[in-house]
């Protein structure tokens, strides 16, 4: 996987849309169970993006890995082959918009 791109308003590892974990998991439902709140909730979350270097770009090229249970085409082996994907908010959770529901179950 080369890039997960985060549009979360209140996780850590995400900054300027950017995961920077390394390492996520992925749910059978497609939620991302790596999520962790910001002491400081969305606010703190706005003024880690605002003072982020530009020179963030930069690490963003990093490897990441993500492991996953959710029935998707990229699934391989409950590792997710897909060289990009979005993760998002949704009402009640944050889930990968990336997925693709598999014809056949893993």
């Amino acid at each position: 996987m080369k890039k997960i791109l985060c549009h979360t308003s209140n996780c850590e590892h995400n900054l300027k849309n950017t995961c920077f974990a390394g390492v996520i998991s992925i749910g059978e439902t497609a939620k991302c169970m790596s999520k962790i709140k910001r002491d400081g909730g969305v606010l703190a979350q706005a003024f880690a993006d605002v003072e982020a270097s530009e020179e963030l770009d930069k690490l963003s090229d990093t490897e990441a890995i993500v492991g996953c249970d959710a029935n998707c085409i990229y699934n391989h082996d409950r590792v997710c082959s897909c060289e990009e994907i979005i993760v998002d908010d949704k009402l009640l959770s944050t889930k990968c918009k990336t997925r693709i529901v598999s014809k056949s179950k893993n």
